[in-house]
């Protein structure tokens, strides 16, 4: 087994992602946008495309597909399904379909559509709705919008933290931002007498089976989504996309095959992004450090259809540092733009950014060395919570991590290279440890190989790799003998990868499932007319042995005439959750040098160093990491999608909207300090998907005041930010 499973295939471009699929017969959906914010369609002239070379079918909220209302109470109630009203509340909203022989065709017809508006005022800028906006229940539990908890015989938090000592507050604030997958949404949809196939990269093959059997009024059973490769996905590929729901409405109107890929530009707004975020935090601290009061109150924009809660305090606040009095509120602020979801560390990434920045800003004021104030503060669980953490090992991780990046040199007033001013700056990241529940099928095969199963999905994450690696483990046997297989919902039920869940989730079922398949293959071994019958056989490295012999797998299911023998196993969260907290842990170190005459930032060194339990494989962990900290340098100096007054993406494309290049980013040194949490799960790994990114933005603000002495509080810093 190479040491990643999937790399030979997509290097080679052999790795067939949704789009790729080709289905005889197929005709191309183009999605026709809105060109206003709010607003209701009163006409729509599609005389034109009807007309126009190619064309199959026009579909229009006058004319629309039929569909269903979709119902996901797990993740926000009712989901939006589109062409069902006239109703139009945010820019680039999906308000058409063409569908023609050609994409080209398609896309040339969508064209000469035109639309009226009834059209109303639009509110797009968050800054301008903070009146307005809700106390909001905080996904993914509902938590309660506002906690408030004080010491004995404290009345408030504003008491709390006029007895401190040494105050620190700010404003801080975060941009709009967009996961940019590589793989555009897509999806190819084809209907025989078994029911839908759907092609489409999404994190999860379930959760879209489900969402378009809902829509389409059929049975889950007969909808079966395959994505066994996603190209990225980060949070906006969780469920159905709005090319899936009309490929697959219109394949069955059209009887034919229909393929629908959204452009670039529509991918910005036809799908979902990261919330904007205003967040207020007041520190309050004693001389020697301690915390006293925490107060963070979060203001989080949002589409109307109040789907997701970007929970900037609730993920940060009361679980990474102990205080006496703590006090945080989360508020959406509902707007004419395109809907917020999940996107990599929800919350705990600009979360993160005000308050480890406000942290620094303390330090600052007490005269003391970052590290030391975290360590001062160090958490032993959630506030409010008598579940402790099952295992951390920060403070390791701010050890090594100062010894590493040579920490003790660091000037507080930074020093100067030439014409460069260089500062180093930390924070600390969290992120939460959880798993789905998960089933794994493991089938022995009679070539000596073993398949491990499961319907979840690897969007470039390195999860086919750790299957392969723990089904080896599990079972025995050569890493080379494991077939690793999953992105198919017809496969047994896999949870999500989100959330950092899923080598937890996958590790822990195949553990269970090996055990079960090892346990049928001796119960074949020793049963009437095998070549063990009625002797006690053990297994060890693939081999089922009794009586000084033993036989491989394969040689066993041979001589028994069986192609195959299979279990499965599945685990899930349990009585764990009621003993312990749990969470990755991390301290993320950066050096900046700032031009002293153009004011150019420049990240010159970055050294994340990470407790997340057991690593499975060093290499798809480490990319993981990378990854996201590359991700946090794009926050803090590149990424803002500008929304525009009338509620246009100022910038829905790769050319205006930043990220990093590789000349933007240095060597990146990460560091793990292994120690497995089997109080967690089995295999006692944690998640490091999307820790890598929390924290960093901080880190980096935090080494530009150490180099200038310019305290910045808003995400991307700018040029202009830096002048003097």
């Amino acid at each position: 087994m190479p040491s990643r499973v999937d790399g030979p295939l997509k290097v080679t471009g052999r790795a067939k992602y949704g789009a790729d699929n080709v289905v005889p017969g197929t005709v191309h959906g183009y999605v026709v946008v809105s060109t206003i914010a709010h607003g209701e369609i009163t006409a729509m002239d599609v005389t034109a495309a009807r007309n126009a070379p190619g064309v199959i079918a026009v579909y229009t909220p006058l004319e629309p597909l039929v569909m269903q209302p979709v119902q996901m109470p797990m993740f926000g109630g009712e989901w939006w399904v589109p062409l069902q009203d006239k109703e139009v509340i945010y820019h680039g909203q999906p308000i058409g379909f063409v569908v023609a022989e050609t994409f080209e065709q398609a896309r040339d017809a969508a064209m000469t559509i035109e639309v009226t508006y009834a059209e109303r005022p639009a509110a797009t800028s968050i800054e301008d709705g903070m009146d307005t906006a809700e106390m909001a229940p905080v996904p993914p539990r509902n938590a309660p919008p506002e906690i408030t908890a004080l010491a004995d015989g404290v009345e408030s938090i504003e008491d709390a933290l006029a007895a401190s000592p040494v105050v620190v507050e700010g404003t801080y604030s975060t941009a709009t931002q967009h996961h940019v997958a590589m793989e555009p949404h897509s999806a190819v949809a084809v209907w025989d007498a078994d029911g839908l196939t759907v092609y489409t990269g999404n994190q999860a093959a379930m959760f879209p089976a489900a969402q378009l059997a809902q829509a389409l009024g059929v049975e889950e059973a007969r909808v079966r989504v395959v994505n066994p490769f996603v190209g990225g996905a980060f949070g906006g590929k969780a469920f159905a996309s709005a090319p899936a729901f009309l490929a697959a409405a219109a394949a069955r109107d059209l009887d034919r095959p229909v393929k629908s890929a959204l452009t670039r530009e529509q991918v910005f707004t036809a799908t979902a992004g990261r919330a904007g975020t205003i967040q207020k935090v007041a520190l309050g601290a004693e001389r020697d450090g301690t915390l006293i009061a925490v107060r963070h109150d979060s203001w989080s924009s949002t589409g109307l259809d109040r789907a997701f809660t970007e929970p900037t305090s609730h993920s940060t606040s009361p679980e990474w540092y102990a205080t006496q009095n703590l006090a945080i509120t989360q508020r959406r602020v509902p707007l004419n733009v395109p809907p917020v979801t999940f996107m990599r560390a929800p919350g705990e990434a600009p979360g993160s950014f005000a308050l480890e920045s406000a942290m620094d800003e303390l330090a600052i004021a007490l005269d003391m060395d970052p590290i030391e104030l975290r360590l001062r503060n160090n958490s032993t669980g959630p506030s409010g919570h008598d579940l402790k953490w099952s295992s951390k090992y920060l403070d390791e991780c701010y050890r090594i991590g100062a010894d590493r990046f040579g920490w003790a040199s660091r000037s507080p007033g930074g020093r100067e290279d030439g014409d460069w001013l260089v500062g180093m700056g930390m924070a600390t990241a969290m992120f939460p440890a959880g798993r789905f529940p998960t089933t794994i099928r493991i089938t022995f095969r009679d070539d000596d190989t073993a398949e491990v199963a499961t319907g979840g999905a690897d969007p470039g994450t390195g999860l086919l790799t750790v299957m392969g690696l723990i089904g080896a483990e599990s079972l025995d046997i050569g890493p080379d003998q494991v077939k690793p297989l999953l992105g198919d919902s017809v496969l047994p039920p896999g949870g999500m990868s989100g959330g950092s869940t899923a080598t937890a989730s996958v590790s822990s079922a195949i553990m269970i499932a090996a055990a079960q398949a090892i346990d049928e293959l001796t119960a074949l071994a020793t049963s009437a007319g095998a070549p063990f019958e009625g002797q006690e056989v053990s297994y060890e490295d693939g081999r089922v042995v009794a009586g000084g012999r033993s036989m491989t797998f394969g040689e066993l299911l041979r001589a028994t005439n069986r192609m195959s023998i299979s279990a499965t196993g599945s685990s899930a969260p349990g009585e764990e959750t009621t003993k312990h907290s749990f969470s990755s842990f991390g301290a993320q170190f950066v050096e900046v040098r700032v031009h002293k005459w153009t004011r150019e930032a420049r990240v010159s060194r970055m050294l994340g160093v990470f407790d997340a339990g057991r690593i499975i494989n060093e290499k798809v962990a480490r990319s993981q990491i990378m990854g996201g900290m590359i991700w946090g340098i794009s926050a803090a100096l590149h990424e803002s999608l500008d929304i525009e007054a009338n509620g246009r993406f100022a910038n829905a494309d790769l050319a205006g909207y930043l990220v990093p290049v590789n000349a933007d980013i240095p060597e990146v040194d990460v560091h793990f300090v292994q120690y497995p949490d089997t109080l967690h799960n089995p295999s006692g790994a944690k998640g490091v998907g999307e820790i890598g990114v929390v924290g960093m933005a901080a880190a980096v603000a935090n080494a530009i005041y150490n180099a200038t002495g310019i305290r910045v509080r808003h995400i991307p810093i700018m040029i202009e930010d830096l002048l003097d």
